[in-house]
Formats: C-alpha cells, structure tokens, sequence
C-alpha cells in the first residue's frame, strides 16, 4: 500500500491524467462561453435591426397632402372649384392651359374623376399649392399618384422651389393600358429647370434644395392628342414634411 502511495505521488501519469481533465473541462467551458457570446451577438443583432427599422420608420414623413378631385360635373378648364381638398389652391400653366379638362364617364362604373389633357391645344401643366404651409421633400420624401397615359405620353413632376425656379423631373410614368400607381422616390429624382410660362425644359439643376418647395404639379411636356395620345391624373399624393412659409 506504501508502494502504491509512493507511486501516486509521484508527477507522471497521474498528474497528466489530472492535466487532461483540467484541459477537457477548459475546454467544455470556452465552448459554454462562445456559444452564450455568439446568442449575446445574435440577440445585439436583432435588437439593433429593430431598433433601426423603428427610427427609420418614425423618421418617414407623413402625408403632406392628397388631391383627389371632386365627383362633381365635367368642366373645361378645370377650375379651383373641382379641388376636393379645402388647404389646395390650383394653378394652371402653360399654352394649353385652358383646355385642361377634369373629365368622368358614366362607363365603366368605377370611371374616376380626373385630370385629362387630350383637348389641350398646347403644352399644359397642373400645380398645387397648400394655402399655410410648404414642404420639405429630403430625406424619404415620396411622391404617388394614380394615372393613365397614351401614346408617347410621359408625366412628370413638377416643383416650384419657394424663393426659386420651376423644377421637372426625369423619372416619367409612361403609357399603360389601365389606370395605375406610380410612386416616386424623391431623393432619386434628377430635375432640370422648367419654362413655366411654355411648359419645356431647361437645363439640369445640380442637386436642388428641395428643404421648401411651394408648389407640386405634373405635366407631360407636350400637347393633347385626344384618347389615343394623352395623360390623365386620378390623385395625387405627397409625402414630406409641414413647414411653415417664414
């Protein structure tokens, strides 16, 4: 039994048994540890995702303003009488401007009421005007609108900047074969200066202040050409943020 005490005592197998142990159990422990660290990561993660979402969704401006037309009687030109919403002023431009039509059928059943530029006997453009307010369109400002155009018919907005010129986009919703929604993406918007008075454009404007625009519109830049070639306007919305005029 001396012997056999003798031998655990000394270093060797025993102590590399106990060496082992001790290894395996570091081991077993950095796995507990780096597994807790790794869903620690992951929850940060997730937390931080939402947490993003949340303020990029509490920073995304509101309505602005829509127009929608009211359901009264068709009239040429459409006149401050046919706006539905009572903080719009309207504005018509351009050659064609007289003959700016809101327009409604009886057929089909859901014919809305809108905007239509197939009489007009020159280039024409639509503006609206909120009566206390401007807008702020950086950022994630959006405008939205629900058209139908023929022929070569591209609509575009339009901008009057307070203080400054006219603007017209480059993006342009083009022909479809039904009414449908178009969304612009403001801050992908490229513009150039527009001739209010004739309804043409200009030279590109490198990147506009867009912190308070007056005025919103539309135009395709051309004149009418009955059913077959022109652009009609259901609604329209802007997203972007109320300041007040001073």
């Amino acid at each position: 039994m001396a012997d056999v005490a003798r031998l655990s005592s000394k270093p060797g197998r025993p102590v590399r048994r106990k060496e082992k142990r001790f290894t395996m159990s570091k081991a077993k422990r950095s796995w507990r540890l780096s597994s807790h660290f790794k869903w620690a990561l992951l929850t940060a993660g997730f937390f931080w995702l939402g947490a993003t979402q949340f303020v990029v969704a509490q920073d995304r401006p509101g309505l602005f303003f829509r127009e929608d037309w009211k359901e009264i009687p068709a009239a040429t030109p459409v006149t401050q009488e046919h706006v539905a919403n009572p903080d719009l002023t309207l504005s018509l431009h351009g050659p064609g401007q007289t003959t700016i039509k809101k327009s409604h059928h009886d057929k089909p059943l859901d014919d809305p009421f809108y905007i239509w530029s197939g009489m007009c006997e020159g280039n024409w453009a639509v503006s609206l005007k909120h009566r206390s307010a401007i807008v702020d369109l950086t950022g994630q400002a959006k405008i939205r609108w629900r058209s139908e155009q023929t022929g070569f018919r591209q609509l575009r907005v339009i901008l009057k900047l307070a203080g400054g010129p006219w603007l017209v986009s480059d993006a342009s919703d083009g022909p479809s074969t039904d009414w449908r929604v178009r969304e612009f993406n403001v801050t992908d918007v490229h513009w150039r200066k527009l001739n209010i008075e004739n309804i043409i454009e200009g030279d590109w404007v490198d990147k506009p202040d867009l912190s308070r625009v007056d005025e919103i519109g539309f135009t395709d830049l051309m004149r009418g050409g009955g059913s077959p070639a022109s652009s009609r306007v259901d609604w329209i919305e802007v997203y972007g943020v109320k300041r007040p005029h001073n």
